[in-house]
């Protein structure tokens, strides 16, 4: 059986030199990543004001789809 390995100084450092890490450091890798994947949407400060949390804000957008969902039903049985 082996036996597990001891970290001696498992405290962190006040500073880090380039040199500390293995792989060459790249400043930016993954910003394209989360440009593209990013769901986090940015409200107007006075809609912002409206709402006072994330469910608040969540729950009237789906009430709205609802309500466009309804009224487009409506709309394409009276044509």
């Amino acid at each position: 059986m082996k036996k597990d390995r001891v970290i001696e100084n498992d405290e962190l450092r006040d500073e880090y030199k380039q040199s500390d890490f293995p792989a060459p450091l790249v400043r930016g890798k993954y910003v394209n990543r989360l440009r593209e994947a990013s769901n986090i949407i940015v409200l107007r400060p006075e809609v912002a004001e409206a709402f006072p949390n994330e469910e608040a804000v969540n729950s009237a957008l789906l009430s709205l789809l609802r309500l466009a969902q309804t009224t487009t039903r409506l709309t394409n049985r009276l044509s």
